[in-house]
C-alpha cells in the first residue's frame, strides 16, 4: 500500500490531524490505522456482566476510534495551562488560538455549548482564598463537558465525516514497526495477527496515546529517535459524596488544584473530576488493571470522584519510568487478585486495611462494585503515599470533609506520559518524515491538547 500520509493511532491527535487536512481540502491521500474497532463497534461487556472480563486482545475502553476519549468523562479543558507542556513547544499565543479553533470544531460536531467554571467570580475568589491558605494553587480552567455518552456520539460523527471525505480508516491492525532507512522514515509495517501489510508513506505520524507510550519507547530505542525519560503520574482515584463537593462542583465543575506538599515537594494535583460520576476500570497490556472515572450527561450517581496524581521525574541513571509505574500497578493488582483496590482514608491513617463490612455501613457506596477492599499502602511507594495523604489534608481546608474517615481511595491510577520526544515546533523529530503527537509524545495530557496538536500537525501536512 502506498499513501502520502500514514497516521498510526486514531485517538484525538491522529483524528484531528486528518480532520484539519480534510477541512483544508487537501489532495493528499490519508491512511489512518487503528488496532481497535470503529466507535460504533466498541462496547464494554461490563455493562451486562457488572465485572471486568479482561477483554482480549485489548480493552475496548482504551482502544479503538477516538482512543480512551470515547469512554472518558469527555471534558475539554479550555486553558493553555492545563493539558501538558505543549505551550512550551509552540508558544502560549498559538496554544490559546488553536484551543479556541479546536473548540469550535467540537461544537460543530455536537458538543454542548455550555461552558463550566466561568462567572461566579465571588465564589471562585472564596475557593481561591482557601486554596492559598492551604498552600495550594487553583488553576482557572473553563470546561466544556461532553459527557461519556455524548463524546461517543460526537466522535462517531467525526468518524463518518472522515470516511465520507476520502480518509481511509483501517481497523484491527496494529503497527509492529516503522521503516527507517538512512535516517528517513518511509513507512510502517501493520499486522492484524494473521497477515502483515507494508505501507509506504511520504510522512508517518505516530499518535498512539497513553495506551501506546510503552510501544513508542521501544520504537525510539530501536531507530534512535531522540527522546528523554519524562514524567509518570502515580496516584489514586478519590470518591466522596456529592454533598461534600457540592459547592465546588456548582461553581467550577472541576477544581484543578496543584500543590507541592512537604516533605518531598513533588508536584501533586487533582485531575479528571466527575460530579455525579462513576469510578471505572481500564485494562492495559499484561492484564494491568488501572482505575479511571466517567461522568455522563444524564446518568448520575450520589458521588463525585477525582484523581490525585503525584508526578515522578527520574534522573540518571534510571530511564524506565513507565516500567516503574507499571510495577506499582502490578503490585496493587496482586493484592486485589487482579481487581482494583479500594480503601477508606481513615483506615490508611490508622494503619489498617479496609474490610467489606466497613464499606457496607459507610455513607459512601462505591460506584465501582467489583473493587476489592484492602490495603493500598502495601503496594504504593512511601513517597507517593505521603504526598497523597498530605495533599488530601490540604484539600480538606478548601473542601471540608474531603479527607473524612470514610472517603474512598481506589488504586492504581497511573498516567503514562513518559518518553518525551525531542521535536521542533513543527513536530519534526530527528528522523526525517517522522512526527509524534499526543500523549504518547510526552507533550500533551488529555483530549483538548492532543486535539490541538493534531490540528497544528494537519496544517503542516496540507
Amino acid at each position: 500500500m502506498n499513501t502520502n500520509i500514514l497516521i498510526i493511532g486514531a485517538g484525538p491527535a491522529g483524528i484531528f490531524t486528518a480532520l484539519e487536512m480534510v477541512k483544508n481540502k487537501t489532495n493528499k491521500k490519508i491512511v489512518l490505522v487503528e488496532k481497535g474497532q470503529p466507535i460504533e463497534k466498541r462496547h464494554c461487556p461490563k455493562d451486562k456482566t457488572k465485572t471486568c472480563v479482561n477483554c482480549k486482545p485489548y480493552c475496548h475502553i482504551t482502544t479503538g476510534f477516538s482512543g480512551a476519549g470515547a469512554f472518558s468523562d469527555g471534558k475539554l479543558s479550555l486553558s493553555y495551562e492545563v493539558g501538558g507542556d505543549l505551550p512550551e513547544l509552540i508558544g502560549v499565543n498559538v496554544a490559546e488560538e488553536t484551543i479556541d479553533y479546536t473548540d469550535k470544531i467540537y461544537l460543530e460536531f455536537g458538543a454542548d455549548e455550555k461552558v463550566e467554571g466561568v462567572g461566579n467570580k465571588k465564589e471562585i475568589k472564596d475557593i481561591r482564598t482557601k486554596a492559598i491558605q492551604a498552600g495550594l494553587k487553583l488553576v482557572d480552567c473553563p470546561i466544556r463537558h461532553l459527557g461519556t455518552e455524548k463524546a461517543q456520539e460526537i466522535y462517531f460523527e467525526i468518524e463518518k465525516y472522515l470516511q465520507n471525505n476520502g480518509v481511509e480508516l483501517i481497523f484491527g491492525y496494529e503497527c509492529t514497526d516503522v521503516i527507517v532507512e538512512n535516517n528517513k522514515c518511509t513507512g510502517a509495517y501493520l499486522s492484524n495477527g494473521k497477515e502483515e501489510i507494508t505501507v509506504n508513506a511520504d510522512k508517518v505520524i505516530i499518535a498512539t496515546g497513553r495506551r501506546g507510550a510503552d510501544w513508542l519507547e521501544t520504537i525510539c530505542e530501536k531507530h534512535n529517535v531522540e527522546h528523554a525519560p519524562g514524567t509518570v503520574d502515580i496516584g489514586v482515584r478519590v470518591e466522596v459524596r456529592n454533598e461534600i463537593m457540592e459547592y465546588v462542583n456548582d461553581v467550577l465543575y472541576e477544581s484543578k488544584l496543584v500543590g507541592y506538599p512537604l516533605p518531598f515537594k513533588n508536584k501533586v494535583r487533582t485531575f479528571c473530576q466527575n460530579p455525579g460520576g462513576f469510578v471505572s476500570q481500564e485494562n492495559y497490556d499484561n492484564n494491568l488493571a488501572v482505575v479511571n472515572g466517567h461522568s455522563y450527561k444524564e446518568l448520575k450517581s450520589d458521588n463525585t470522584n477525582l484523581s490525585i496524581l503525584c508526578s515522578h521525574n527520574f534522573t540518571h541513571p534510571f530511564n524506565q519510568p513507565i516500567a516503574y509505574a507499571k510495577k506499582v500497578g502490578e503490585l496493587t493488582n496482586m493484592l486485589g487478585a487482579g481487581h482494583i483496590l479500594v480503601q477508606r482514608f481513615g483506615d490508611i491513617l490508622d494503619g489498617k486495611r479496609t474490610w467489606e463490612k466497613e464499606l457496607a455501613r459507610s455513607n459512601i457506596k462505591p460506584t465501582l462494585p467489583d473493587a476489592v477492599a484492602g490495603d493500598i499502602t502495601a503496594a504504593m511507594p512511601y513517597r507517593a503515599m505521603i504526598n497523597i495523604i498530605n495533599f488530601m489534608k490540604a484539600v480538606d481546608h478548601v473542601v471540608p470533609g474531603f479527607a473524612a474517615t470514610e472517603t474512598l481511595l481506589y488504586s492504581p491510577e497511573l498516567k503514562f506520559y513518559s518518553n518525551r520526544i525531542k521535536m521542533d515546533n513543527k513536530f519534526n523529530t530527528n528522523i526525517e518524515n517522522l512526527h509524534c503527537l499526543g500523549d504518547s509524545s510526552g507533550w500533551t495530557r488529555g483530549l483538548m491538547m492532543a486535539s490541538v496538536m493534531g490540528v497544528l500537525m494537519g496544517r503542516e501536512l496540507i
